[in-house]
Order: structure tokens, then sequence, then C-alpha cells
């Protein structure tokens, strides 16, 4: 699909990902002054035959309606364009710039009470509007949730049109669909029998503050006889929090806030005073540097500390040449059974995507303003049944299709977590970025294990033993 040009004018210059339900892309619109990027997505009947294609073509077009009167709102991406090319149908929206909330909810990390009251508000703000017009999300979780340059939320990839991939009709008109639209831990019980309703969004947000609060991943929390969630004992978090967040994910849905609006209201009401505390006692730390002014022997001697540091460090590149060791921390996860070490400078993000099979990524700390795309180790874990040959040969497909003038050395044996495994070198074009990645992928029982380190081309080698360090300190467990 890179390089291709859709509708005559969008032309695919990156691949986002690919769910069950369909194929995101960033494509440049080539009919408007400077060729602004914008987001298409790529939706694929399940079958082709004229009942389901003239269904599918039905629904496309009422959900393109309803994303067209969604997008009017600040926070809502604008529809651009909808259109139907050889039995697959196309969404084009607006590019929102930014990052998604997967890299602010991390699972690990516990958000302040504050910060989560305000993130709760933020979100049901935007989706108040959603349900003003009768219309449910359908798929709320931190990577639907966009967070703008200017710091504002987005809602994104509404769960709808999606539909379209998973519907059947038979010969007499009759429509069903194999799956239900959501996220697993996201979507409550209802959703899951598809009969979604406005609460079952407000369900979806509640389980994103609990994640925030806790650090869990919702499907990691047990629940009671009664299907309710306990996570309690798990966050430290007020009472008048905590019951606004019970109500919100409740297992019957008729014990919920039955909008976005009535449990925006819930907030007005009852942590108006938490939030007004949590804002001075930010006053009150923000007083702290004064304090320091007031003691200059403290801040000669750590500026003589500082000075020492800097000329250790110098000394350092001088005689080796290369950068200083850095420690190392290690990550663990039990549920797909894997262990690394990774540089304390480096930034963790937890991704747990269970259709890519993608677990985590290691992003090295950006090296100025230059720095466009800053070196990265992925770790997969996917599920296959085959060998270290068959699998290569589906790597290297992969490859191909996600790369612009992807070249790829023939693979060589190697070793990953003390088992055989087989080494890519590969190089390509992604939208505007020359790669390389060196991938190392190994097999034990029904799943391969896959680490990716990738870099610009003309920087791959500044981190190359960094990688090669991690990758030997990685273990199957």
């Amino acid at each position: 699909m890179l390089g291709q040009k859709l509708g005559g004018r969008y032309q695919i210059v990156k691949y986002l990902g690919e769910g069950a339900f369909g194929v995101t892309f960033v494509a440049e619109d080539m009919q408007r002054p400077g060729n602004p990027q914008c987001l298409v997505k790529q939706f694929q009947p399940k079958n082709t035959d004229p009942h389901t294609l003239r269904e599918a073509r039905r629904l496309f077009d009422n959900e393109a309606k309803m994303l067209e009167k969604l997008g009017t709102h600040d926070q809502i991406p604008r529809l651009l364009a909808h259109f139907e090319e050889n039995e697959e149908f196309y969404l084009v929206q607006e590019f929102i710039e930014g990052h998604d909330l997967s890299q602010e909810v991390i699972l690990g990390q516990k958000l302040s009470e504050a910060v989560v009251i305000k993130l709760l508000q933020d979100i049901l703000e935007v989706l108040a509007f959603v349900h003003q017009h009768e219309i449910i999300h359908r798929d709320i979780k931190p990577s639907n949730i966009r967070r703008r340059q200017d710091g504002k939320i987005v809602l994104i990839d509404f769960g709808a049109v999606k539909q379209i991939s998973t519907q059947v009709v038979n010969s007499q008109g009759q429509t069903s669909f194999t799956v239900a639209i959501g996220t697993r831990g996201y979507m409550p019980s209802e959703q899951a029998n598809r009969h979604p309703q406005l609460s079952s969004d407000v369900y979806a947000v509640g389980m994103i503050a609990i994640q925030a609060l806790t650090g869990i991943f919702p499907s990691n929390l047990p629940k009671d006889s009664q299907g309710e969630v306990v996570w309690q004992n798990q966050a430290q978090v007020s009472q008048q929090l905590a019951d606004i967040i019970d109500k919100m994910v409740r297992y019957d849905f008729r014990q919920r806030y039955q909008s976005a609006s009535e449990a925006l209201q819930a907030f007005g009401t009852k942590v108006h005073n938490q939030t007004t505390v949590f804002s001075e006692s930010s006053t009150v730390n923000s007083t702290t540097p004064t304090q320091l002014e007031r003691s200059p022997a403290k801040f000669m001697i750590g500026l003589a500390i500082a000075a020492v540091l800097a000329i250790s460090i110098g000394y350092w590149y001088l005689f080796f040449g290369s950068k200083p060791p850095e420690d190392f921390l290690t990550y663990a996860n039990p549920n797909v059974g894997i262990k690394i070490k990774y540089p304390q400078s480096w930034e963790r993000r937890d991704i747990d995507n269970l259709i890519t099979g993608e677990v985590v990524a290691f992003v090295s700390p950006k090296q100025g303003d230059a720095d466009k795309f800053p070196e990265k180790l992925t770790i997969s874990v996917e599920d296959f049944s085959g060998t270290l040959e068959d699998f290569s040969d589906t790597s290297t497909k992969d490859i191909t299709r996600h790369l612009v003038k992807a070249e790829i050395k023939k693979p060589s044996d190697t070793t990953l977590a003390n088992k055989s495994a087989y080494q890519l070198i590969y190089t390509g074009k992604d939208g505007e970025n020359n790669l390389k990645s060196m991938q190392l992928f190994t097999l034990k029982g029904d799943k391969a294990y896959v680490i990716t380190y990738t870099a610009a081309i003309d920087n791959y080698n500044d981190f190359i033993q960094t990688a090669q360090t991690m990758i030997k300190s990685f273990e199957i467990q």
C-alpha cells in the first residue's frame, strides 16, 4: 500500500497499524496546497457477496454521516472524505498531532488522584457531546484518546464503523455481526453481548481511571461474586472519587451513570473541594526553590559536585572514546513470561497489543531537535506454529509490505535467550525516515519471541552496542 494513491488524491506514506477491523495509514492529500497529512482507515467486508456489500455500503454511508456530524466538535477529528474502491471502504480523517494516552496511563505506574480527576473530566466533557447525539463510541481506551499538542483531549477511532468488517448478510437480507466491537478490559458485559448502551462508554472511562490509579491493566483486576471490579485496595484514593468510579463501572449498566453528562455532573459536585486542595498544594510546592536560595553554602557544594561529575564524564570521553556506562533497569512481564534489562535513560512504553503481539518498546533519549526518529527496541510475543524458517518467511513478507524500498539481508543463525534464533538486518523507508533495523526471533512452544532494534539509517550504530547489551539480557521464563 505504501506509495499507492487512493481516491485519486490520498497518497499513502506511512503504515500505522492493523487490527481486527481494518488497517490505518497516514497519507498526503495531493490536491491540497502543501500536501497536508491525513489519516486513512481501510475497512474490508468479511464477505464480498452482493447482499453483504449492499448492506456494507448502507452502513458505511450512515456512519460517515455520523462522523461528519461529530467532527464539528473541536476535539473530534473532522471527516475529510469517505469512498469505496475495489470493494474496500475508506475513511479519510484529520490527522491529530500529539500522543495517545497509553503514553500517560502506563502499566506499573500510578497517577495521582488530582491528575486522574482532571483526566476524567477532560474525557467526559468530549464524550458528553457524543452522547448528546445519542451516539455510542464503543471502543474507548487509552490508545483511542489522543493528547493534542495544545494539551486538549481528542476522541478518535469510533467503533460503530468497524461493523463493516464484521457483518454477515444472508440471502434473506438478515444482518448479523461476527464479533462484538470493543476492547477486552474496557468493554462491559452488555457490550460484549452486542447490546451497548451510552453507559457502556462510561464504564470504559471508569476503567481507564482505575488503570491510571492502580497501574494495573483492567482485565487483570479481580472481580467479586457479583461481577464488580475489586480495585480500591490497589490505589490511594479518596472515598469521594472511589464512589464515583465504582458507579461508573457497575456490572449492571442500569446502576451506572447513564451518560457522560451525568457522570460529569457527579464530578462537579463531589470532588470540587478536593481539586481545590490539590491546586493549593501545587502552589506550596512551587515555592520550594526560594528556600534553596537562602542556603548559599549548600548551593556551592552542589555546584562543586556538578563540576566534578562534568570533568569525570569529559575524561571518560577523552580516554575511552565512548559514552560512559549507565545504569540498567529490569523489565519483567509475567503475563508473557519475558524479562530484559534496559537503560535507565530510555523511555519504556507498554503496548500490550493483542492484535500485533507487541508487548513493550524502549525508546532512546532524543539527541536534540534534529533527532527526528529516536532509536527504539521493541519486543513482540506472537502466537505461531511452525519453524524458524517459516517465521522468517512471514516476517520478510511483513517487512516488504510495510516499508518502501525494503532491502533484507539473508537470515543468519544466532541465539536469543539461550535458544536457536534467526537474525534479519534490513533497511527501508517509512514515511520520510530512512530506517535500518535488526530483528532477532526465536520459538518456544506455540509462541514466537521477536526483538527489533530500529534507528534512522545514519544513526544506527550510535546505540547498536546498547541494543546488543539489552538483547543479551533477554530471558524467556
